[in-house]
């Protein structure tokens, strides 16, 4: 006998269509705030992290569209990836958390306003819906922290050693593969 609260079409529409105005503005605050958080620390992987974050969003915004199932597996694998990233910069598991958790806050600036002027049945869900995908988000980012971790340990015989491009390459490799992922979901929108 329970209530079920879905947003309704328009109201997802209107959700992906802002966060689709404010991609751009999206990343730079996004990738800035990584920045000043590890302003101590070599920030050589930017532009890597810069696209991964642009990614992210951009997945983001087709979670809130028409093909939102089939982005919805993406958004998990995108999330392992960055985990797995995070891993090779070096940062703790609950460093992770936080910075896909910071997506949450910035989407919660950009979005207020749309948000705020849907009726209250289609926000409320609208909000519920994004936040639950926020948070498989960030358990697979968890998930990948941790499989990226153990990789490292068996790799290197359980011996610390410095980082080298071939992490790098391996998560342009992975970066592309999964935009060109994205492509394909996108190009799916259109057959819709």
């Amino acid at each position: 006998m329970g209530l079920t609260m879905r947003p309704s079409t328009s109201s997802i529409t209107a959700v992906s269509r802002t966060m689709s105005a404010g991609r751009d503005e999206l990343v730079t605050e996004w990738a800035s705030w990584i920045e000043r958080r590890t302003a101590q620390e070599p920030f050589a992987h930017r532009p890597v992290l810069t696209r991964h974050l642009g990614l992210l969003v951009d997945i983001v915004i087709e979670l809130a569209g028409p093909v939102r199932r089939k982005a919805a597996q993406l958004w998990l694998e995108a999330c392992a990836q960055y985990g797995r990233s995070a891993a090779n910069r070096g940062l703790a598991a609950g460093e992770v958390v936080e910075e896909i958790q910071h997506l949450r806050e910035l989407l919660i600036r950009h979005l207020s306003d749309i948000i705020a002027a849907l009726p209250a049945r289609h926000s409320i869900a609208t909000v519920l819906r994004l936040n639950r995908q926020l948070d498989k988000g960030v358990a697979q980012a968890v998930v990948g922290y941790t499989d990226g971790l153990v990789q490292t340990l068996f790799n290197q015989n359980g011996v610390p050693i410095p980082l080298q491009d071939e992490p790098d390459r391996e998560i342009r490799t992975r970066l592309e593969q999964l935009e060109a992922d994205l492509e394909q979901v996108r190009a799916g929108a259109g057959a819709v």
